[in-house]
């Protein structure tokens, strides 16, 4: 590569020595090495769970500050970098570029952790007018910067804050876009089992005729199982409430203060509507994961029953002219490149592709 197409680079220091970092990158050295060392995916962590960083993060500038562990001006400046971040990540190639840690890395996440104080620290430099960079120089933190370990990950350590994000991004996945969505589906299966209660059709078994059943009773029996899928988001969102943050690194809580998790649970209760709480035991929350291995069954039910709704419905409509053709599907589509005026049950079976 010619020198002018070379990639302009600063000098970070860590705990293991001299990392070249690229000019630009709001990241430092920790981040640098991860990206080094883990080229496995190309796919970066979930905009969701960095957004739950930040929240984290933020949530704990305030605490700290309250529990004078943290000095109100470097909370302030964490808080308003974490901010920018939230209201960043949209933008591919503004703040979320300089999130780049694989998904597939160290198994505590501390890379992501990392990435995160790293870029919280180097914002708060550009918003003071330092150069990036500047947050482990001696003379800018005597001038009350902000360092990316002793205050933003003050009280903290990767084996809280990543299993914590975690539970914090399903969560309020789950409560904002799943949950409405299917509260949403399972209301217009009862429309249409209300609407089409007098409509009497062939029931089958073993796609066999069998006895009369009224098209209404069908869709009553889709809208339950939804009903049955709004009652277990609720229980997986009841599971991923307990959070590990408060436990440091072995779930000991050292080096934090006693009413920090409590308190940080409490601030992202109230920033989300979700009721968050300090885990009662450290040690299972971070030596485990089973509250998002429940919580995967519990998809793994809804989308079953999604994938059977909309096989049903597909075989319903078949045809039109030599199949079942009990239900007219909406054309949406033309569903051949060879037979003119082809259409296809495109949207049951995009959904059934999605729900496997």
């Amino acid at each position: 590569m010619p020198a002018s197409a070379a990639v302009a680079t600063r000098t970070e220091k860590d705990s293991m020595g001299d990392m070249e970092v690229p000019a630009d990158a709001l990241y430092g050295a920790s981040t640098q090495r991860a990206v080094l060392n883990f080229p496995v995916s190309g796919r970066p962590v979930p905009a969701e769970v960095i957004t739950a960083f930040a929240m984290l993060k933020a949530a704990a500038a305030e605490v700290n500050r309250d529990l004078d562990r943290l000095d109100a001006d470097r909370a302030e400046a964490i808080v308003a970098a974490c901010s920018r971040i939230r209201e960043g990540l949209a933008d591919l190639g503004g703040i979320a570029r300089h999130f780049p840690v694989d998904i597939y890395q160290t198994g505590s996440g501390t890379s992501t952790n990392m990435n995160a104080n790293e870029v919280i620290a180097n914002l708060v430099c550009l918003a003071r007018g330092a150069e990036i960079g500047s947050s482990k120089d001696a003379a800018y933190l005597e001038a009350g910067g902000v360092h990316p370990n002793d205050h933003v990950n003050a009280g903290q350590s990767s084996n809280d804050t990543f299993p914590t994000a975690m539970n914090v991004a399903i969560a309020t996945a789950l409560k904002e876009r799943l949950l409405p969505a299917v509260q949403r589906m399972a209301g217009e299966l009862e429309a249409k089992a209300k609407a089409w209660d007098t409509i009497v059709k062939i029931g089958r078994t073993h796609v066999q005729d069998a006895t009369p059943i009224r098209l209404g009773q069908e869709f009553s029996g889709y809208a339950t199982q939804m009903r049955n899928a709004e009652r277990r988001i609720g229980q997986a969102l009841d599971t991923l409430t307990q959070l590990a943050l408060g436990g440091t690194a072995v779930g000991t809580g050292i080096n934090t203060h006693r009413e920090f998790g409590s308190r940080v649970a409490k601030k992202l209760a109230d920033a989300t509507g979700i009721a968050f709480v300090e885990a009662p035991n450290h040690f299972e929350a971070q030596h485990s994961r089973d509250c998002i291995v429940e919580t995967a069954g519990i998809l793994k039910t809804v989308a079953i029953s999604c994938s059977k709704i909309a096989s049903d419905i597909r075989l319903m409509g078949c045809g039109p002219r030599c199949g079942i053709g009990e239900l007219k599907l909406p054309a949406v589509q033309p569903g051949s490149s060879i037979m003119p005026g082809k259409v296809n049950p495109v949207i049951c079976e995009s959904m059934m592709m999605v729900c496997c």
